[in-house]
């Protein structure tokens, strides 16, 4: 089961999240595991994320910190867990300064969010465990200024639709409140890949 779960900052798309998998697992004895892609690069992103610490009852989780090497980190956790990544625009943020600083050419930086995209597509297809991805949705706004950011934006909006064309579900959650976009029922024996 590929869940994706999309909202605006401050959404209620995490809390959504952490629900919803616990939901799933409720009487399942296998582990519900947190990969954080977050990075405490300054005094405003710990707080964001000491916050996101106290929100979630801790001891419910197995916490992984897994900033950028998303694929190599899922394809290492066993198959049949309960799985939240939070959250994916982090992940794809941390790559794009990666990218940044090894060669400030468009064409490559590209390359570079484009290779790590299709690597994170092609593990979640091979993956069978129950996975929510928190995401945010960035093609609501305006087109930033700004080379890197409309970069950015338009390797978010690309990520986004190719794994919600993958995923099983996918709920859009704006003021808390979640809308699904896509649910495919288990009876229905889709199959990723």
């Amino acid at each position: 089961m590929l869940h994706l779960v999309l909202g605006g900052a401050l959404s209620g798309k995490s809390s959504y999240s952490e629900k919803w998998l616990l939901e799933q697992k409720a009487h399942d004895p296998k582990n519900a595991i947190y990969v954080a892609t977050a990075q405490a690069l300054d005094s405003e992103m710990k707080q964001r994320i000491e916050h996101h610490q106290l929100q979630r009852e801790s001891n419910q989780w197995q916490l992984i910190e897994c900033p950028l090497l998303l694929s190599e980190c899922l394809a290492g956790i066993s198959e049949h867990e309960y799985i939240l990544i939070d959250f994916l625009t982090l992940w794809l943020t941390n790559q794009l300064m990666v990218a940044i600083e090894g060669e400030p050419n468009e064409t490559i930086i590209a390359a570079h969010l484009k290779s790590k995209i299709n690597g994170l597509i092609s593990t979640l297809n091979d993956h069978t465990s129950t996975i929510v991805l928190v995401a945010n949705e960035v093609g609501l706004g305006v087109v930033p200024m700004g080379k890197e950011s409309r970069i950015f934006v338009d390797h978010a909006g690309w990520l986004n639709q190719q794994i919600a064309q993958i995923a099983d579900q996918v709920t859009l959650v704006t003021a808390g409140l979640p809308l699904v976009l896509k649910s495919i029922g288990k009876t229905e024996g889709i199959q990723r890949g």
